[in-house]
């Protein structure tokens, strides 16, 4: 009985000590973790640079933005998509401004090495695939489809193609499913390697300017398709696994939404370019301006940037960091 009376009474005196503190503190409220740090300057921030012209229009955009509005020392390196992953892993690029797919590196990179993330959305949707020039298509409506094109196969002939049509890709750091394609849906065609996009583009333009008839990889958004309205040939259905295994695809390219790949630190740092980088966002319409500027204005990135930026200011300001 006496413990008792004794743990009781402790037990009374401690309910007194903690009812004076009340009056002597005021208790913090519960608040949520904190987010990323503010008033991080930008500092230096680096950018892969891919060789297609629509990440340049990005890249443009984005790196002037981070120099003129964040005060950022702005580095764009040149480099394959390939590349530019491994890059980003290592910690020597900071961001990646247009990512199409690469599920394989997303595993390894994102899921398991856990070094990079994705970086939002840039609001832009990628249909890869089969072209071929207007013309053709208007003297040969059934050349859209694949099951049509060993009949005229001969109509794409070369001096170099050995008797086979000749079926043209651009830049050769570009992945894709274009030879195994061919041989396994059987098509009476090979491979011409241009060499790069700018080739690739003026090789189809002379084609279509000629009456040639020209066939290749092709994509949008791609500003060219509004001087020359290439037609997109059928292949066999995309589903979803039909690619896993590169040398027996023979289906359609997947369709992208396209996103940005950030390094993992830097995406968590709290600089504003990471912010601006993930807020960033667009249509296939505007890169394909962008591009245009670029490519037949022949602006420099920094001149190009301006001048879209200066037409679409409600278009923009949202991408920037709240002050």
């Amino acid at each position: 009985m006496q413990t008792a009376r004794w743990i009781r009474a402790v037990a009374l005196a401690g309910t007194a000590v903690l009812a004076l503190a009340g009056c002597a503190i005021e208790v913090e409220p519960r608040v949520a973790a904190p987010g990323l740090p503010t008033g991080v300057p930008c500092g230096t921030v680096t950018f892969a640079n891919s060789p297609w012209i629509g990440y340049e229009a990005n890249l443009a955009v984005v790196s002037y933005l981070a120099k003129t509005r964040l005060d950022c020392t702005v580095v764009e390196k040149d480099l394959t998509a390939e590349e530019a992953w491994e890059a980003l892993a290592a910690g020597e690029v900071d961001a990646i401004l247009e990512n199409w797919g690469r599920d394989g590196l997303k595993k390894r990179y994102i899921d398991e090495e856990r070094v990079a993330v994705e970086h939002g959305m840039t609001g832009n949707q990628g249909v890869v695939g089969w072209y071929v020039t207007p013309w053709v298509v208007e003297q040969y409506p059934e050349i859209t489809n694949w099951r049509k094109l060993n009949d005229y196969a001969h109509l794409f002939r070369t001096p170099t193609s050995g008797g086979k049509g000749a079926f043209l890709l651009g830049d050769p750091s570009y992945e894709t499913n274009d030879r195994a394609l061919i041989r396994n849906l059987k098509l009476d065609f090979t491979i011409s390697v241009t060499g790069s996009e700018d080739k690739l583009i003026e090789a189809f333009r002379e084609a279509e300017r000629n009456r040639r008839a020209a066939i290749g990889y092709f994509y949008a958004p791609q500003w060219f398709l509004a001087e020359v309205d290439l037609v997109h040939v059928k292949l066999p259905p995309y589903s979803p696994g039909c690619d896993a295994v590169p040398e027996k695809v023979a289906c359609d390219y997947q369709p992208y939404d396209l996103d940005k790949i950030a390094n993992r630190a830097f995406a968590e740092s709290g600089n504003p370019a990471a912010e601006l980088v993930k807020n960033f966002q667009w249509t296939n319409a505007d890169q394909n301006e962008v591009a245009r500027y670029l490519t037949v204005d022949k602006l420099s990135r920094d001149e190009a940037a301006r001048k879209w930026l200066d037409a679409n200011p409600d278009a923009w300001q949202s991408w920037l960091p709240a002050d």
